[in-house]
């Protein structure tokens, strides 16, 4: 399924804009005084709660948490200055990934399965982030003086109506905003993505990569798509056209040799999205056999053999597969969450208890390890327990939208029916579905009628999120 071509297509035309310097745009320059970096924060996190109120998601932790991870990582060398960024991964095989404004940044499963080494997949991103750098969301309504906030918004409306299905509607809703700024700005897209290009080549060389990753990826999906009719939407919204390639080969040509190029953690990675996107978990253990038997020392394939033995119910088999791996990698937190989700599995629970304490008292922030935590002790019934881990969780994500879901269930599941309404009220509204959110408080506040205190409190809350859907109404209309 193509679920964000229009998106795409779209966002294409609103980052359309030329070059005007080699620089980072000053904060004080004149697309600052029509958008400024505060306007474009506050209407990103708006177009992500209806994107994701829209689109299938990945909510694998462990994909969720490479993907943040690689990305602060990028940013940390490049031109981004509001680093608040916010994430969301689409659930389609599709190749993509895009930069919207106000720090949010999208990844399609389908470039992990398209980007065949951790470089190639940095070289997108890089390129991605390049795009919020230079604010070309910003600098395209600078293009055009006529197309103030307003009328982006609506923009990004018609964009999200297109992605959730409304197809001709969607589209018309964006041709009838503002077609013919559209059409002009569409003219500067190659000029904006000459300037991508060359800000990614320069950062992904900072960020300790080999450059050369970026013109490797576009040789490859242009070959990969030369005759196909209708191309990915990766190609559709970045044109890689011969003089590109040609371009972004003779630029990374200039650096260095020895910068990084691959990593089993990202192999491991793209063996999960594998799993993920084949028909059948025995489909996927016969392409990751073949692997092995390619190279015996594929430890990616033999991890991903172990996964698809897990969901197949080949429980000993995928004991099996992932013990040399432990031997050899005694603390690597992959392998250990495999073995954990394996012992869940297969109702060995103080096994992954045992396992999952163990590895947090060696990384005990790290995100993945603590949600195995919550899924352990839910399993074993500890909803109080569970919910303790939930809300260390909630201090560092408090705005992840899955961990509120959990909290909502671990809450009622220890018998806080109120705080159950009002987790699930924090879900609705990260999720762009403020009727919800606002119902969900209703039926909170109506249990706590006998509680003065707790009830202002709820209808405090209650108020902030019917001003919030006012203000993003306003800011989408």
């Amino acid at each position: 399924m193509n679920f964000l071509r229009p998106t795409l297509l779209t966002l294409a035309c609103l980052l359309a804009t030329p070059a005007f310097a080699d620089d980072l745009p000053s904060l004080g320059d004149a697309s600052s005084s029509i958008v400024s970096p505060q306007q474009e924060h506050d209407l990103g996190r708006a177009w992500l709660g209806l994107l994701r109120a829209q689109v299938p998601q990945l909510s694998d932790p462990q994909l969720k948490d490479f993907v943040e991870t690689s990305v602060y990582r990028l940013a940390e060398t490049s031109q981004v200055q509001d680093r608040r960024l916010e994430f969301i991964l689409i659930n389609t095989p599709e190749i993509n990934a895009f930069a919207a404004p106000g720090g949010i940044v999208g990844v399609n499963g389908g470039l992990f399965l398209h980007a065949e080494t951790e470089g190639e997949y940095a070289a997108v991103l890089a390129h991605e982030l390049a795009h919020l750098s230079q604010r070309h969301f910003a600098r395209g309504v600078q293009a055009q003086q006529r197309m103030q906030v307003p009328v982006m918004a609506a923009m990004l409306a018609g964009i999200v109506m297109a992605v959730a299905g409304a197809g001709d509607a969607g589209i018309a809703a964006i041709a009838g905003t503002q077609a013919a700024a559209i059409q002009e700005q569409a003219r500067f897209s190659r000029q904006n993505e000459a300037e991508a290009d060359r800000i990614g080549i320069m950062n992904l060389e900072k960020a300790g990569y080999d450059p050369r990753n970026m013109p490797t990826m576009f040789e490859r999906l242009a070959r990969q798509y030369r005759y196909d009719a209708k191309p990915p939407e990766f190609l559709m919204s970045h044109p890689v056209t011969e003089s590109r390639i040609a371009d972004t080969r003779n630029r990374a040509e200039q650096a260095k040799p020895g910068g990084k190029e691959d990593s089993l953690t990202y192999q491991l990675m793209r063996a999960r999205v594998v799993l993920v996107y084949e028909e059948t978990p025995g489909m996927a253990a016969k392409r990751f056999r073949a692997q092995m038997a390619e190279n015996p020392k594929n430890d990616a394939a033999r991890y991903g053999l172990a996964l698809a033995q897990t969901k197949a119910g080949q429980l000993n088999e995928a004991r099996d597969s992932l013990k040399p791996l432990i031997e050899k990698a005694p603390d690597n937190i992959t392998y250990n969450l495999a073995l954990i989700n394996l012992d869940i599995t297969n109702n060995r629970f103080p096994d992954a208890q045992q396992r999952v304490n163990r590895m947090l008292d060696l990384y005990p922030d790290d995100y993945p390890l603590n949600q195995a935590k919550v899924d352990v002790l839910l399993k074993q019934s500890k909803a109080p327990e569970a919910l303790k881990a939930l809300e260390t969780l909630l201090k560092s994500r408090s705005d992840d939208p899955d961990i509120w879901s959990q909290v909502a269930d671990a809450r009622g599941l220890s018998g806080n029916t109120i705080g159950s309404h009002q987790a699930r009220a924090e879900y609705f509204a990260l999720m762009g579905d403020f009727k919800q959110a606002v119902q969900q408080l209703e039926f909170a506040k109506r249990r706590a009628n006998n509680n003065f205190q707790l009830a202002s409190r709820i209808d405090a809350r209650q108020q902030e999120i019917i001003a919030q859907e006012k203000a993003v109404k306003e800011l989408m209309n």
